[in-house]
């Protein structure tokens, strides 16, 4: 007599042959259904998004000139641009709960141009949310986040990108912070007066004494002290002097790609013991070590053919030298970057930091191409699924997504009222600080 569980082995191995074919579309639905609770109890919020700009140089900064409630990839982009990355229903479509808006001027504005320039992107910031009342609403603290979160609408947040933006100056800060901005990137590609940029050559090897002073001031106002884009001594600087803890908006993890934009374990380190996060960026450039190594090969084939005023193979021959950047482009593809490459990003700082430490910071509409599977604001969730895939349990998920922000800028706003009790206005001048 054949045993029971031979006699049945057969049909039961057909049946499991047969739902294998199911499975890893089971895997998806279940990582899309976690990903809709998580997101439904904590706000994804990203922490830098360059639209502001987009509009002002596509469209003249008229917020009546681009149809945000339409898909935005469809409009034709300029020359050499990219099609753009944001519109309300992709900010549907990916779950966004909260969105840091950037006011970032160039950096070849400055003093007082670069003061009114700042002053109408924040206009034009609270003009788009006016626009569409049922979908954006302006917020100005944690608890804003959550209550328009609940409300099911994305809280729009204004960041500075760039410390020239104050054209040195405390007062204009203050007026700043007064208008909603909720954080400042202390520089952006160049040095300021009183900080060293990552992408420029030292001058101050850090923060002067009125980068101090504009360090201390932001604590005692509540405004959010952003790292990215500054020198690893001007991280190190701030990180000392800060009450409240940091962020970095928009940076990555440099072990795995050696950008000078992206941060170093031991900044990643101090970042932890201040309780402070790195919301990681999604820069091609910054996230791809072949990427970055393309691009640094590409302009240095551009300096070869064409580089005024005096060298170059082909200088005053412009259509000569197109055409051999264009056959070296043809022979040299440009690789691409990935979603799976960002998720690296974030578990090297998990590792480096701890899970509290970590969020996101897409870079979207400021950057030409985006990673593959991460084309636009739609794309958050296949981020967060990724991770899952790696293990990751929904309450860490949620911190990645919104839970640390939050943590940190109610820090922030917590240190701040005690040093409002404790501390007046700083009378800092830029002059004599520096001469000190």
């Amino acid at each position: 007599m054949p045993h029971p569980i031979r006699r049945n082995f057969v049909p039961v191995l057909a049946l499991a042959l047969l739902c294998l074919p199911s499975a890893a579309p089971a895997a998806g639905a279940d990582f899309a259904a976690r990903v809709d609770r998580i997101l439904a109890e904590t706000p994804l919020i990203d922490g830098h998004n360059d639209l502001p700009w987009e509009i002002r140089d596509r469209f003249r900064g008229d917020p009546g000139a681009v149809d945000l409630a339409l898909d935005t990839s469809r409009i034709p982009p300029p020359p050499g641009g990219a099609a753009l990355m944001t519109d309300i229903p992709r900010l549907r479509a990916g779950r966004v709960g909260a969105q840091f808006w950037s006011v970032w001027v160039p950096v070849e504005l400055t003093g007082l141009e670069a003061v009114q320039t700042t002053i109408e992107q924040i206009d034009l910031v609270k003009r788009l949310a006016a626009r569409y009342p049922g979908d954006l609403e302006m917020a100005y603290s944690a608890a804003d986040i959550r209550r328009i979160h609940k409300a099911h609408r994305v809280a729009s947040l204004v960041g500075i990108e760039g410390g020239h933006q104050i054209n040195g100056s405390l007062a204009v800060l203050r007026q700043m912070y007064d208008l909603g901005a909720r954080y400042m990137t202390l520089t952006h590609t160049r040095n300021t007066a009183w900080a060293d940029a990552a992408t420029d050559t030292p001058s101050h090897h850090g923060l002067t004494p009125f980068g101090g002073e504009v360090v201390r001031e932001m604590n005692r106002l509540g405004m959010l002290v952003d790292l990215s884009h500054v020198s690893p001594d001007t991280m190190r600087a701030a990180l000392a002097i800060s009450e409240a803890p940091v962020i970095f908006s928009h940076s990555s993890a440099r072990a795995i790609v050696d950008h000078p934009r992206d941060v170093p374990d031991d900044v990643l380190k101090l970042v932890a013991e201040h309780g402070g996060i790195v919301m990681v960026n999604f820069y091609p450039g910054y996230v791809s070590d072949a990427v970055n190594r393309w691009e640094a090969d590409h302009a240095a084939e551009q300096a070869r053919y064409s580089s005024p005023p005096y060298g170059g193979l082909y200088i005053g021959q412009p259509d000569r030298a197109k055409a051999a950047l264009a056959a070296w482009e043809s022979a040299h593809p440009k690789p691409r970057a990935t979603l799976e490459q960002v998720a690296d990003h974030i578990e090297h700082i998990r590792r480096a930091a701890g899970i509290d430490h970590v969020g996101i910071g897409s870079d979207f509409d400021g950057i030409e191409e985006a990673p593959v599977g991460l084309e636009g604001v739609d794309r958050f969730p296949a981020l967060l699924a990724e991770l899952m895939r790696r293990g990751w349990t929904d309450a860490e998920v949620a911190k990645l997504a919104g839970g640390n922000l939050l943590r940190v800028f109610s820090e922030a706003e917590r240190v701040a009222v005690k040093l409002r009790a404790t501390r007046a206005p700083s009378l800092a001048r830029i002059e004599a600080a520096t001469k000190g």
